[in-house]
């Protein structure tokens, strides 16, 4: 049976691993998540890591949320997810596969790094992500921090219409459809989101806040929002319907 959940608020992508994120009205959802969702990402040069994750992110490197992914319409060939240019903190515009901007990053870092794109994309646990705008609101307010969603870094905030903090775990195992009809985009829910100290940045200045990540620890054992794989494509819009098709077991009445 299909449960209406809510509504699509908003809709984010991250053309670049880590760094400022893009709010749409709509967006193409394809297999691997978003249409240019985290297909491109700073490989660390220096690595040394055997965990397989050579990519250079926020939490190495929080100056990174402060730069700005672009598309230049003016001619540029290539696919028209992808950005360009990258606005630096300073608010100058370089290629994104540009030496200069390598060179930027590279001296915050301090270590050299390389553009890198990856056709399927650059992503931690899932190619899709999904929290509630109550959700978020719940970890505001334990934190004592004004609720910002880009904290998160979600593809899709639901406002519910059910007003309860962390319903997504009820979503576990299910499908979320997203619109009406046969055809309409859908993600199976996978996994629970386990939160890092991304949230702790703060995105307009990348100072730390840690009073956010704790507050997730306390509330709701470290997790916040839900994980999902695609298993239907189609057309994500800013308003769309949310409908649940609860895991075996779960939403039943007898």
């Amino acid at each position: 049976m299909l449960i209406e959940i809510g509504q699509v608020e908003a809709i984010f992508r991250y053309p670049v691993k880590s760094m400022g994120g893009e709010r749409l009205e709509v967006a193409n959802l394809g297999w691997h998540g978003l249409e240019g969702d985290r297909r491109l990402a700073f490989r660390r040069m220096d690595d040394d890591d055997r965990s397989g994750f050579p990519w250079l992110t926020a939490s190495k490197l929080p100056d990174l949320l402060l730069f700005a992914p672009q598309r230049r319409e003016d001619g540029a060939p290539g696919d028209l997810h992808l950005p360009t240019h990258v606005r630096t903190p300073e608010g100058k515009e370089m290629p994104v596969f540009g030496e200069d901007l390598a060179a930027e990053v590279g001296r915050r870092y301090g270590a050299p790094v390389q553009m890198m794109q990856l056709n399927h994309g650059i992503f931690d646990e899932a190619s899709i992500s999904v929290i509630a705008s109550d959700t978020v609101r719940e970890i505001g307010r334990l934190a004592g921090r004004s609720p910002d969603v880009r904290r998160f870094r979600p593809n899709v905030v639901v406002r519910l219409l059910r007003s309860v903090p962390f319903q997504e775990d009820e979503w576990l195992g299910g499908v979320l459809s997203f619109g009406e009809g046969d055809d309409a985009p859908a993600i199976t829910v996978t996994m629970r989101d386990v939160r890092c100290s991304m949230v702790n940045l703060d995105p307009d200045t990348a100072s730390p806040a840690p009073e956010v990540l704790k507050a997730v620890v306390r509330a709701h054992q470290n997790t916040a929002g839900i994980y999902g794989a695609v298993t239907r494509i189609g057309r994500l819009e800013v308003g769309q319907t949310i409908l649940l098709r609860a895991a075996t077991g779960k939403g039943e009445r007898g």
